[in-house]
């Protein structure tokens, strides 16, 4: 969309505008290239060349990113109205679309998207030619409103308006060890835990609290890795070192791994699939979901298994 700012010695366009923007929320140039698709020099030289046409110093540069100056920050509100309008009119426009063809963009994260979310998505494609997918694993919390995805899948919900949930599961979790490692430092329960060694999920508003249970199991035990990465941790556990909070569905079949009964209720969290108001009737997108929502039936048992 190339909407015409002002008339006048200069004229802008919202993709010379874009780039302030996503300069200002990335912070760094090399951030905002990524983001863009481009390189760093390229957004540098646009950069300069905007700031000449516009007759404004809009960042100062520091050895630790941009800093937006008085000039920027007061459009930066103005901006993003804008990009929430331009965004509507991408999102209406994309409603109109009939039809099962065209390309829908999920996004999940680590191990849920490789041993659950994949194989779906997989099945789905197979039965609709006419349709491509792409899956991003990513822990980052895409932004739906933006487009950057078109269906999410999360733990926990969405903070963002104008959101459509499902909640389709519940995923439970449980504390795992090796055979090897109990045999070596015994089982891991409530109570003297020093000579018992963890490994945890680097936190996140959503798995704070696989957290805060191991640590209520186990106190005082040596924290010897921190991972952003559930299959890091079962690859850590499997090495027969240390114990982690795992989900069932990914450790229970693991030869070699034991779940530790601690007497305590497991924790689980609720999974949901998100999609933006605008784009559910799109036919390519609100049959890829009713699809989804029926596999998750069969799944249930086995992602929140009754305890022994």
């Amino acid at each position: 969309m190339q909407a015409q700012i002002w008339d006048g010695d200069s004229r802008m366009d919202w993709e010379e505008l874009r780039l302030v923007q996503v300069l200002a929320r990335h912070g760094s140039l090399s951030a905002a290239a990524r983001s863009l698709g481009t390189t760093q020099p390229t957004l540098s030289r646009r950069l300069d060349a905007f700031e000449t046409k516009c007759g404004h110093k809009l960042f100062e540069r520091h050895s630790n990113g941009l800093m937006p100056t008085v000039a920027c920050q007061s459009i930066l509100s103005i901006l993003e109205q804008m990009e929430a309008s331009a965004l509507a009119v991408e999102r209406r426009f994309a409603a109109q679309e009939e039809g099962l063809q065209g390309t829908v963009t999920v996004t999940t994260l680590d191990w849920l998207g490789d041993y659950v979310i994949a194989p779906i998505l997989a099945k789905f494609a197979a039965d609709h030619p006419g349709i491509t997918i792409n899956l991003i694993n990513d822990s980052r919390r895409f932004n739906l409103s933006r487009r950057d995805a078109d269906i999410a899948f999360r733990f926990g919900g969405f903070d963002q308006k104008d959101i459509v949930e499902w909640k389709v599961a519940e995923v439970r979790y449980g504390l795992f060890a090796s055979r090897d490692y109990i045999g070596r430092f015994g089982k891991p329960a409530t109570g003297d835990s020093t000579a018992h060694s963890i490994v945890e999920l680097a936190e996140a508003p959503v798995r704070v609290s696989l957290s805060t249970w191991l640590k209520e199991i186990l106190p005082d035990a040596r924290v010897i890795l921190r991972t952003n990465s559930i299959r890091s941790q079962l690859s850590a556990v499997e090495a027969g070192v240390a114990v982690a909070t795992l989900p069932f569905f990914l450790a229970a079949d693991r030869l070699g791994l034991l779940a530790v009964d601690t007497g305590n209720s497991p924790p689980t969290l609720p999974l949901v699939i998100g999609v933006h108001s605008d784009m559910r009737r799109i036919p390519r997108i609100r049959k890829l979901i009713d699809f989804a929502v029926s596999e998750f039936v069969g799944l249930r048992s086995r992602l929140s298994p009754a305890r022994p």
